[in-house]
């Protein structure tokens, strides 16, 4: 018997399907003009792929990080578990978790259920800047303030899907990877995943999860088709039915953006662009769209801290490309390159042979557990385990790239840098997690050297610019992309929003944007 084809099939044009490949050309010109980083971007309609396209270096083969698209799979294992027995949406949170007695008692704990977690009105705030190496997951959930009485209000936190997948892990005795391998990730054909986990190895539910953009292409089309993908029914029906609508009935959203006040289902966002659309939603804009009544999905993956300009740039085209009546197709261009610049040497490099660059830590960035990394700020600042205090560095330097090689903690890496205007491709292992990277590196001129370490499964890019003084002093400026001073203007709105309070609403988004300066500032070292 042949193997079953788990594929989806793409569509010999757009106009095939009824999606219009002018617009689509248009809409790829106008991010690229308009500097919006989408690293992938894919349209089905009627069951076929009409539009595929990847922004080098990332890649169809490539997973990438999903940030809060994570908590999407997290409640469809709950959506398994509920249609298999093994809990109800209104059991008590508490119960599956005998063994935890909260240091304040409190009436809340009997409203705080499996639904207030799911649907975001648990009424419990975490901290967000702690550091999650060192803290018992569920104790620190379960002893953290309540802000308001669950099922009263929305409060978007992180950890009330991690709370799911530790009860996962108590019902049906087993991770929520396992538990989801054969009812999830083998009937669409996805290889497992890589989901971050916390000590106890229980996946962090509301981020951490590394797929493909062709993974959530699966599951968002298989949610589109009442839980059938080719046919085969995949997901409950009837959770289908009910996570795909708003579940907060008066309960009020407190964004001003018209896409994050429409409603929120089993961790799907609803949208009012077009009747019953609803979307699967990371940050840093990774999204996983359905519009229902047209019978098609968007997915993308992105590097765009505020989403606001990335959804606004798909509303600007889509749903307007489809139609079923079309035009003649045109050829969609898809294929956007990044290529990195071709370098000279530098006289500097022969002070470099054999030598090693030691670096002095920030002893601030310490104590606030945001030491410098060579991931970028976006990808530690979400890590359970962050890396950081880079030190130790070492340059080889060949005709057409050099290698680096540097410590961070316990952890020790090399990546070769392309120098003649072409990444080159590695690994590297930082926080317990392993990489794949592209890097190149370039002379400024004679004593600025710039490196740009770029792990292809994440959002973002690590820049550090070595000057080379006299005296073998080095002075070292890192920098990220997407942009430190982007994600904090983006953060400081999010802030004001949920801050009833005007004047520490003001205070906060102040301190907020000074953490630029503070989270990447200069570091100094000597060449010994």
């Amino acid at each position: 018997m042949s193997p079953v084809n788990k594929e989806l099939p793409r569509a010999a044009s757009p106009e095939e399907v009824g999606v219009s490949s002018a617009l689509t050309e248009q809409f790829l010109h106008y991010i690229k003009e308009q500097n919006l980083e989408f690293h992938s971007f894919m349209v089905i309609r009627h069951g076929k792929i009409a539009v595929e396209w990847y922004n080098e270096p990332y890649a169809a083969d490539t997973s990438h990080s999903m940030y809060s698209v994570s908590k999407t799979f997290s409640a469809t294992a709950i959506g398994f578990a509920v249609s298999e027995g093994l809990l109800s949406l209104d059991d008590k949170v508490l119960d599956f978790f005998p063994e935890y007695k909260p240091r304040i008692k409190s009436p809340y704990f009997d409203k705080l259920t499996v639904r207030t977690l799911i649907t975001m009105t648990a009424g419990k705030q975490t901290n967000m800047l702690e550091d999650k190496s060192k803290i018992d997951w569920v104790e620190d959930y379960i002893n953290s303030p309540w802000v308001f009485e669950p099922g009263t209000q929305y409060l978007y936190v992180n950890e009330n899907i991690y709370m799911l997948c530790a009860i996962i892990h108590r019902v049906a005795k087993m991770s929520v990877l396992d538990y989801l391998t054969p009812r999830l990730f083998e009937p669409l054909g996805i290889e497992r995943p890589f989901w971050e986990t916390d000590q106890k190895g229980v996946e962090a539910g509301g981020w951490g999860l590394y797929i493909k953009t062709m993974d959530l292409a699966k599951l968002m089309t298989c949610y589109l088709h009442d839980g059938k993908y080719k046919n085969k029914q995949v997901l409950p029906k009837e959770w289908v039915k009910e996570a795909t609508v708003n579940q907060l009935g008066n309960i009020k959203m407190p964004s001003k953006d018209k896409d994050c006040c429409a409603g929120y289902g089993y961790c799907l966002w609803m949208d009012d662009t077009e009747p019953y659309s609803y979307r699967a939603d990371g940050m840093f804009s990774q999204f996983g769209i359905n519009f229902p009544s047209l019978d098609a999905t968007i997915v993308s993956t992105a590097a765009i801290p505020c989403e606001d300009e990335a959804r606004a740039a798909i509303w600007a085209f889509f749903p307007a490309a489809f139609a079923d009546e079309q035009g003649n197709s045109v050829e969609v261009d898809t294929s956007t390159v990044n290529r990195p610049v071709a370098s000279r040497h530098s006289v500097t490099e022969s002070r470099l042979i054999g030598k090693t660059i030691k670096v002095r830590k920030k002893i601030l960035l310490n104590i606030i557990g945001m030491p410098v990394s060579m991931l970028p700020l976006a990808v530690t600042f979400m890590m359970s385990d962050r890396a950081g205090n880079i030190d130790n560095i070492k340059f080889n330097f060949g005709d057409h790239e050099c290698e680096m090689t540097w410590d961070e903690g316990d952890e020790r890496n090399t990546v070769c840098c392309g120098m003649d205007g072409r990444y080159r491709y590695g690994t590297m292992t930082l926080g317990k997690i392993k990489f794949k990277v592209c890097a190149n590196a370039e002379w400024i001129d004679d004593i600025n050297l710039k490196v740009m370490v770029r792990p292809v499964e994440t959002i973002g890019m690590r820049s550090l610019n070595f000057l080379f003084r006299r005296n073998d002093k080095v002075t070292i400026t890192p920098s990220s992309t997407p942009s430190t001073y982007k994600i904090v203007d983006t953060l400081a709105i999010t802030f004001s929003e949920i801050i009833k309070n005007p004047l520490l609403s003001k205070i906060c988004q102040k301190a907020i944007r000074l953490a630029p300066s503070l989270a990447e500032p200069k570091h100094y070292g000597k060449i010994v």
